[in-house]
């Protein structure tokens, strides 16, 4: 079953609104979300999106270029696993990655700035204790 992002044709009382078309459109139409998982190797997939682009997605992560604030400086470091993901609860006990999701790497702990299951990259700013 596709994802479906129009008018649900409900108001905000819960009453039902009538549709104003008889068919759904293609531009109506969403995916599911990409969770891009911890593990050996990275696996990516290319998607074609409307208009005829292509949207990188990143399903399986094994680095992440990490920015050192202090230096100035972006170092691709090995990510040794997942501390908290503030987004869901659920994700932290999966090994899920998004955007604000604080992951253990070999610089220390770090905060992902990207959106892995979007930009097909996991980067990220090292936490360094003030």
């Amino acid at each position: 079953m596709g994802v479906y992002q129009g008018n649900d044709l409900r108001k905000p009382t819960g009453g039902k609104k009538g549709k104003h078309r008889k068919v759904k459109r293609k531009y109506e139409l969403g995916r599911y979300p990409t969770e891009t998982r911890l593990g050996e190797g990275e696996k990516r997939k290319l998607q074609r999106v409307r208009g005829g682009s292509y949207k990188v997605r990143l399903l399986v992560g094994a680095y992440a270029n990490v920015f050192v604030r202090s230096s100035g400086e972006c170092r691709k470091a090995r990510i040794l696993g997942l501390v908290e993901n503030p987004a869901n609860k659920d994700y932290s006990r999966r090994g899920v990655v998004t955007k604000g999701t604080i992951i253990n790497t070999e610089l220390g702990p770090a905060r992902v700035t990207s959106r892995p299951g979007q930009d097909g990259v996991i980067n990220a700013v090292l936490i360094e204790e003030a």
